[in-house]
């Protein structure tokens, strides 16, 4: 095991773009330790617009052609390997090795039937190939499979830089990342790896971005503006925190397949037949804010709360956000009204010295490091694996 310069490439269910963290990856000091991860520089790049309906066409598909999926593929391969050469250039190094989530069309991680087989599947594209060849590097990429192939359910998969980089000997942390979907790890102080919990607590960004597309034809709720001045209906996010998956038990994950389309379809009749009607779509936005709000501040009463406080008082826990939904203010005021009553104070992950957009892409620069060193990648008590595993798919170049 050697020291590595890796970029760490994410594009997440929010499709709206890709982050590149550029990291120095070391070994432990000493035995028992964790890897060191030192961010060298973070970018962010938006997706072209055709690019990105290309993507959300995929994941929402019925039906779409093979040739379009494997068009794609390709596509974002070129797209992922130019941004990794933008950001050498930009912050003037050389990458030893690349780490590429790729962008998931598909993720099931609960087992069901086909084809006379119970399976769990998942599918992230973007050819490793053709990054390989542009850079000449190394890659490491789909790293979902080997976790699900264990048995996992190939998710979160970010516990394990959570517990590398933010686990602490003095108090519990409970991590939050907001992009289309929630997910959090939760780090009681002095745990081990085998001590975290880690889960999807339902939609993040998704849900007020499809229904910002479907009634304003925007990408997103800049800010939080619309959703400021709307009413939230709080009979439908409460009826909604009652289905199925909110009160499932972690571990569990959770997509597009759960929360794309077809879900949005139905809040918004819901909200309109709860008194969101034509002309006040900013209440439909508002609504969907506050269920993401609400869907954490459940899960964090129902699954962590016990779990970290067995560590520390509620005064010991620090609750850190970060992801692409840290810039919707409306969002945050929400999220730390429904925590506040639980003791809990919101911080965002810069006060820690992460950049709140690179810490997912941070995540996978480790993942690979630990894939090329031979090392296991997943956390099973996050992933519901039986046993660690070494993930990824490594592509020469």
């Amino acid at each position: 095991m050697k020291s590595l310069v890796v970029a760490g490439v994410m594009s997440g269910t929010s499709a709206d773009g890709v982050d590149v963290a550029i990291c120095r990856v070391s070994p432990a000091l000493r035995a028992g330790g964790t890897p060191r991860i030192k961010l060298l520089g973070h970018l962010g790049l938006a997706y072209p617009k055709t690019l990105r309906a290309a993507v959300l066409g995929a994941m929402d598909a019925e039906a779409i052609s093979v040739a379009e999926l494997a068009r794609l593929n390709w596509r974002l391969g070129e797209l992922y390997a130019e941004a990794v050469a933008r950001a050498q250039e930009k912050f003037g190094v050389t990458v030893q090795l690349v780490g590429c989530h790729g962008q998931t069309i598909y993720h099931q991680g609960a087992s069901e039937k086909y084809l006379g087989r119970a399976l769990r599947v998942t599918w992230q594209t973007g050819e490793a190939a053709v990054i390989a060849e542009r850079l000449r590097v190394p890659v490491v990429s789909d790293f979902r499979p080997g976790d699900l192939a264990a048995g996992g359910q190939g998710a979160p998969l970010v516990p394990m830089l959570d517990y590398c980089m933010f686990r602490s000997a003095k108090v519990s942390r409970v991590l939050l990342n907001l992009g289309g979907i929630g997910n959090l790890t939760a780090i009681p102080a002095k745990a081990d790896a085998n001590g975290l919990m880690a889960f999807d607590t339902g939609p993040g960004n998704m849900v007020i971005d499809t229904c910002m597309k479907r009634l304003y034809e925007r990408e997103f709720d800049r800010g939080g503006a619309v959703a400021r001045t709307g009413t939230v209906l709080r009979d439908v996010v409460e009826k909604i925190l009652e289905e199925t998956y909110f009160s499932a038990l972690p571990p569990k994950s959770c997509g597009r397949e759960q929360f794309g389309e077809t879900f949005v379809s139905r809040f918004v009749a819901m909200c309109r037949k709860a008194g969101g009607r034509e002309g006040r779509d900013k209440d439909v936005v508002a609504t969907a804010t506050a269920l993401t709000a609400a869907s954490i501040a459940q899960a964090y009463r129902r699954f962590v709360l016990g779990h970290v406080g067995q560590a520390a008082p509620l005064s010991r826990v620090e609750f850190v956000v970060a992801g692409g939904g840290t810039k919707n203010a409306c969002l945050m005021r929400m999220l730390g009204a429904e925590l506040e009553p639980m003791g809990v104070k919101v911080r965002l992950i810069e006060e820690l010295g992460v950049p709140a957009q690179a810490k997912e892409a941070i995540a996978f620069a480790l993942l690979a490091w630990l894939s090329w060193s031979g090392l296991p990648g997943n956390v099973p008590a996050a992933t519901g694996a039986p046993r660690a595993v070494v993930l990824g798919k490594i592509t020469h170049g």
